[in-house]
């Protein structure tokens, strides 16, 4: 049986380790709020691009814009968004479950799956499965912003262009709300117009009185490349919002178990106490009337 200098020890450990989630609970809720103002910014941008990019390649010869031209996907680059840091819930292992289904589900399709990985989980959970690991970006999550996000999409677009792979696929956690994240897995090259009508609460309005200056395939030359680059931006907001809520709501679980713990060994201790005031009068009692 526990003595009582071990229960005092255990609720001193629960307590700090409470006081620990607590504050971690407060700093996630302040940053999911920061962080789901600027993803609810970004979305309208970003779809709004697609629902441009959709309207001009509609009209336009896939084979006049490198990142339109659809190709046999024997060689796929997988990119798959995930944090450096732990204590999020199951943020990080629902992305790379559904990574890793992802690639088995299409392996027998493809010649050759590579992932590139953003985030330390994602480099640790796939560093013993089969699966060839290439460029792993990490302290990119903490402080996101559109060079970061345009770096990562620069390194994709030249090596889609140079025939190195024939389709790159987007694997990031969806942010629903505080207690949900939804896994997605999302083709971002080639681009084609069919894929984007098919994005949830998007809706392309055509506008076939538009006027491009100079033409509209120098246009789309342009928004190619920031699209893909939107796109990216787009989904590490979405996973720090993603990471902040589960991380939150798993801060906010912890402290109510800490607490359920504490309250179970503060009773196990005044029992404990009792007991041993019960024993020393009872011994106290039968040495005087030894006496």
């Amino acid at each position: 049986m526990p003595s009582l200098k071990d229960y005092r020890r255990r609720i001193t450990s629960v307590k700090s380790t409470r006081q620990i989630t607590r504050a971690m609970k407060l700093v996630a809720a302040s940053k999911l709020r920061k962080a789901q103002e600027r993803i609810l910014e970004m979305r309208p941008y970003a779809y709004r691009i697609g629902d441009m990019i959709a309207e001009l390649a509609r009209d336009a010869d896939p084979h006049d814009h490198p990142l339109l031209a659809r190709r046999e996907p024997k060689r796929t680059l997988v990119l798959v968004l995930t944090s450096d840091r732990g204590l999020a819930g199951a943020f990080n292992a629902n992305i790379n479950k559904h990574a890793a289904h992802w690639a088995e589900e299409h392996a027998a399709e493809r010649d050759h799956i590579e992932l590139h990985i953003v985030g330390k989980k994602g480099r640790d959970f796939f560093r013993s499965r089969a699966l060839k690991i290439g460029h792993v970006h990490t302290n990119v999550l903490p402080d996101v912003d559109l060079g970061k996000a345009a770096g990562i999409g620069r390194m994709l677009v030249a090596a889609y262009i140079e025939g190195d792979y024939d389709e790159v696929i987007l694997v990031y956690n969806e942010f629903k709300s505080a207690i949900a994240q939804l896994p997605r897995a999302e083709r971002l090259l080639p681009m084609q117009p069919d894929d984007h009508d098919k994005v949830p609460d998007v809706i392309v309005t055509p506008s076939s009185d538009t006027l491009f200056e100079p033409t509209k395939a120098a246009v789309l030359d342009a928004l190619l490349p920031l699209h893909v680059n939107i796109q990216i931006f787009r989904a590490l907001l979405e996973s720090v919002a993603s990471e902040m809520g589960a991380r939150m709501t798993a801060m906010e679980a912890a402290s109510k178990n800490a607490s359920e713990l504490l309250g179970k060994l503060e009773l196990q201790y005044n029992r404990a106490r009792q007991a041993a005031i019960t024993t020393e009068l009872m011994e106290i009692t039968a040495g005087s009337e030894a006496l």
